[in-house]
């Protein structure tokens, strides 16, 4: 189906099943204006990709650091191979608003301002994210949250030419976030400009039943940290939803910890396989002005960056589970991308077979490796290999 029609179509089941539900009629028409504005402007028709301050900074942030990574961006190549956004996080805002109720930019750390920033942002071939939150303060409890200033915070970060919202959920007034987050949803659409709408709600109430009437993406984790164990929690709860994402939304289990160096090369890439295979925002989440040449080339995998970005936008699933995994998803083209991952202590071999991807027994497929760039042709009935303890291997299927 057309992305375009699927969008129109998923609008409207999302108003009929909330007036069926006794929901807010306004609250639903809103949802379907939403919706008819991102079909319009055709933001976030495959999952965004890009880079995010907190991983590795947290709120140590200044506008130099943000200039020097825009530059990076660009001289790593990154840039060419779709990863657009450049996004602060938390900090960079002073504790009180002035006397008119606006966010100041934090004097000490972007002196310039955020709107010089996102012109050289822009400048570079790319785009500006910023963070707020839904709340009485931010997380850092540094700065302001948005909550009672939704209409005149978007309407300053158009003013400034934001291009992304991050909106964190702490100090929240004991209040829903379904009450809260389409406040700021509908300050966007009213805001002139066109802005990606990134809900961080950390998964507590199941924002994939409900987020993608009003935003682009949705937060179902908690935030991830840079070991082993938070990576695979992360991606067995954000597998759990993996019905609800598709072109213009998308299920978030955090962004990418690749680089930062809690975890092995084997199991960095497992990270980047899960993430692109189930939709996942590629949000880099490193310092990409000092990577390693491992790290490069963990995340300027284009064929593993190109499942992550397919058109159809199906998100990817956990088929087999216990310590070999098995994931699989349907991509474009009748093609099928195929995971297997080794969360086990030791090397193991693991198979897919047909039947559990949902492939007809009898199909002959090329079988191509993502990450060693090689093709087995006319492959029948199973796919097998020898994985080495916490790596992943990661196949393209073809049918012939």
């Amino acid at each position: 189906m057309n992305s375009f029609r699927y969008f129109s179509l998923m609008a409207r089941v999302v108003v009929i099943v909330a007036l069926l539900l006794g929901a807010d009629t306004t609250w639903a028409r809103r949802g379907l204006q939403f919706r008819k504005k991102l079909i319009e402007n055709g933001i976030g028709l495959t999952p965004q990709m890009g880079w995010n301050s907190w991983n590795h900074f947290h709120c140590n942030i200044e506008e130099k650091l943000i200039r020097e990574t825009a530059d990076a961006m660009v001289s790593t190549g990154l840039a060419a191979l779709g990863y657009e956004y450049i996004n602060l996080d938390d900090c960079w805002a002073e504790l009180d608003r002035n006397s008119q109720g606006n966010f100041v930019p934090k004097a000490s750390t972007f002196p310039s301002g955020i709107k010089a920033l996102a012109d050289y942002v822009h400048s570079k071939g790319l785009k500006l994210g910023i963070y707020s939150d839904a709340g009485t303060q931010t997380c850092s409890k540094k700065m302001p949250g948005s909550l009672g200033f939704e209409e005149k915070d978007a309407k300053t970060f158009a003013s400034w030419g934001i291009d992304y919202l991050k909106y964190d959920n702490c100090n929240d007034n004991g209040k829903s976030p379904k009450e809260r987050y389409p406040v700021m949803a509908n300050a966007l659409l009213n805001s002139g400009r066109s802005i990606f709408f990134s809900l961080c709600e950390w998964g507590v109430e199941d924002p994939a039943t409900w987020a993608k009437s009003i935003g682009n993406s949705w937060r179902t984790t908690g935030d991830i940290s840079d070991n082993w164990d938070s990576m695979t929690s992360r991606a067995d709860l954000n597998d759990k939803w993996a019905a609800y994402a598709g072109p213009g939304g998308w299920n978030d289990p955090d962004m990418l910890e690749v680089g930062n160096g809690g975890m092995t090369t084997e199991e960095y890439r497992s990270h980047f396989s899960i993430w692109a295979l189930m939709k996942a925002p590629l949000l880099i989440g490193c310092d990409i002005r000092s990577m390693d040449k491992v790290t490069v080339e963990l995340l300027s995998n284009q064929e593993v960056i190109a499942v992550n970005q397919d058109k159809l936008g199906v998100q990817g699933k956990k088929i087999k589970d216990g310590d070999l995994q098995v994931w699989a998803g349907r991509l474009s083209q009748n093609r099928v991308v195929v995971a297997l991952w080794n969360r086990g202590s030791s090397e193991a071999t693991i198979t897919a077979y047909w039947s559990d991807i949902g492939l007809n027994s009898t199909t002959i497929v090329d079988a191509r490796d993502l990450w060693a760039h090689s093709t087995q042709k006319s492959v029948t009935g199973k796919i097998s290999a020898s994985v080495i303890a916490h790596d992943c291997k990661m196949y393209v299927l073809s049918p012939n």
